[in-house]
């Protein structure tokens, strides 16, 4: 059955069931080789339609079904409302912005966390980026929405925006599960329905300047609103809600950064925060809720060979008369706060205007090479970020720090992903290899050899990952889309050649784990050395390809795992939809494994 729409794996057959070419052929590969398409999908829950026009059975009877469930409503608003006094003042954006039922709820796109418990460590200081003061010990009653109509802008950044004819019908129409995708394609941002097979996307917005990369906050979708943030290669922000047709600009004209964006990131499990990464080397913290502010960041000298920690040097970063500290790329990441961050408030002694707190939350220097691409850890507390200098590296995200960087085996690395219990990071580079890394235990696992050029995407699969075996995929510039199935038995069985020491990095650094357990921001822990370099071929285990698909298109460019489908989409635009074979009976949930890692026999007792 194999052919150009279908392929044979272990489990079935995929097949093509919709496809979208690209709207526009470009004249010429710099383009797309410039600013590929990026691929981003969210699924919305709607609920199903009332009709008013038949009364039902009960309301022949007399029933007032209405006021009854008023009463439903308000008796659960009273509950909801005596949880929320019982629970402590002091809680971080993360958890207190976000419902127990969407962390547990499987999600195609993003994987979720399973407790709000697991995503704040209780040692954490209170002025920490995902721990800003609450007010009141409440949650924030809604979130904004964006100030500007599209449809009637004047701006010149937006030069056409069209609509599918009866838009609100179709989404008032619509009913359970839906999912929806977002992709750029050259300076065009398109919305479909994945699966409706419509020939015109829902939505087509034309822009003055390229897309480069976007995001959809899975916490706030629903059936009345999406935000999706849309990065440029002018470094300008675009936040854009498709079913009220409203925007918002944030980082105006490159005012905070003029340097193109690479990737963007809602905070999962917040509403209002989203991390930016930048050509220049840095990440970026943003809230969508706060306008841009006046913000300098010096660039640090040459890097050294002695390891510091500039976090509290970076206070004082806006003093233009006080030379930047030396700073190593390899060891350390240089961390600038603006004057309205809660930590420079705390630090300094001076109380600034909490009324007047601006964009950026924060600014994060990792190398002197463009940020390619960065991931959450499924818990939220961690980053891990690549970059064209070929490092991966791993930050503690609440402590703004860095906690390990490794190095690749060759060439620059273009994608990253974590596994869905938060064991495993998987990386695809211009060394033509997969890398999956073991950030507890500090060393590479195991490599993955199949692709004959550049990778440029890997995904994990959610539905077939249940903490023994991992299903992961990657597709690349050789047009071949691979997947692979890794035993997490690899990783008690390391690969030591004849006379091999026990890897240095596992003694001399401090591990993941144990940097959680001593409590993380301090001296000492960042006196140790955090790089890591690349082990030889011989020292790690390889990994076969299960399955290898060559598919007749463009430069393949994003690859993701959906529940009923996966969706390949070239450099150039050119979406397709392959169905799975079968639902998976008797998938367990997943879960989130902790702050160690766990071995098997503890991942029974937990799925």
């Amino acid at each position: 059955m194999e052919n150009d729409s279908a392929f044979v794996a272990p489990e079935g057959v995929y097949s093509v069931t919709e496809e979208h070419k690209p709207p526009l052929v470009p004249a010429s590969s710099s383009s797309a080789q410039l600013h590929p398409t990026r691929l981003s999908t969210v699924t919305v829950h709607f609920n199903p339609s009332k009709h008013a026009s038949s009364p039902g059975f009960a309301q022949l009877l007399g029933a007032n079904l209405n006021k009854d469930s008023r009463r439903d409503k308000e008796r659960e608003r009273e509950k909801d409302r005596d949880k929320e006094k019982h629970l402590p003042e002091n809680r971080s954006v993360s958890s207190s912005d976000t419902p127990d039922d969407t962390l547990t709820s499987p999600d195609a796109t993003s994987p979720q966390m399973t407790t709000a418990q697991d995503l704040v460590a209780p040692q954490e200081p209170h002025h920490m980026l995902f721990a800003h003061p609450a007010v009141s010990g409440k949650k924030k009653p809604s979130s904004s929405k964006p100030k500007h109509n599209m449809r009637t802008t004047s701006s010149t950044f937006i030069t056409r925006m069209q609509s599918v004819e009866g838009l609100n019908k179709i989404l008032a129409s619509k009913q359970g599960e839906v999912t929806f995708m977002f992709y750029n394609s050259g300076k065009t941002f398109l919305w479909y329905e994945v699966g409706a097979k419509a020939k015109e996307p829902l939505t087509r917005i034309s822009f003055s300047a390229f897309p480069t990369c976007h995001d959809v906050n899975t916490l706030t979708a629903s059936p009345e609103r999406l935000d999706v943030i849309i990065g440029f290669h002018t470094g300008d922000l675009v936040w854009f809600d498709p079913i009220a047709s409203r925007y918002g600009r944030l980082n105006k004209q490159g005012s905070i950064s003029s340097s193109p964006c690479t990737a963007v990131r809602w905070v999962p499990a917040s509403t209002t925060l989203f991390l930016v990464s930048h050509a220049d080397g840095t990440i970026i913290v943003y809230d969508k809720e706060r306008d841009d502010g006046v913000f300098n960041v010096p660039v640090p000298t040459t890097q050294t060979s002695t390891p510091s920690f500039l976090q509290s040097n970076s206070h004082s970063s806006q003093n233009q008369s006080q030379p930047a500290a030396e700073w190593d790329p390899l060891t350390t990441m240089y961390v600038t706060v603006p004057p309205w961050h809660p930590e420079a408030n705390v630090s300094g002694g001076i109380k600034a205007d909490k009324g007047a707190a601006k964009n950026p939350v924060s600014h994060w220097r990792l190398s002197k090479r463009a940020v390619v691409d960065f991931a959450f850890s499924p818990d939220v507390k961690h980053v891990a970020a690549i970059s064209e200098d070929g490092c991966l590296r791993v930050i503690d995200a609440f402590a703004e720090q860095l906690v390990d960087c490794y190095a690749s085996y060759f060439g620059s690395l273009t994608s990253v992903a974590w596994s869905p219990d938060g064991r495993l990071i998987l990386t695809g580079g211009q060394d033509d290899l997969l890398t999956i890394f073991s950030p507890w235990e500090q060393r590479v696992v195991a490599r993955c050899q199949g692709h004959s050029s550049f990778v440029s995407a890997v995904a994990f699969d959610a539905l077939r990952c249940d903490g023994r075996t991992y299903r992961f995929g990657s597709v690349g510039e050789d047009n071949k889309l691979i997947l692979w199935d890794f035993s997490s038995g690899a990783l008690h069985r390391p690969k030591l050649q004849h006379g091999h020491h026990p890897r240095v990095s596992m003694a001399s650094s401090v591990s993941l784990a144990a940097a959680y357990r001593r409590g993380t921001g301090s001296a000492t822990q960042l006196s140790t050395p955090r790089y890591h370099p690349a082990p030889s071929r011989n020292e790690v285990s390889a990994v076969q390809p299960v399955l290898v698909k060559h598919i007749e298109a463009d430069m393949l460019g994003c690859l993701t795992f959906l529940s009923r489908a996966l969706l390949t989409v070239t450099k150039y635009g050119h979406v397709r939809m392959w169905v799975r074979p079968l639902v998976i009976p008797g998938n367990p949930r997943r879960r989130t494994y902790g702050r160690h890692p766990l071995s098997i026999s503890d991942l029974q007792d937990v799925v």
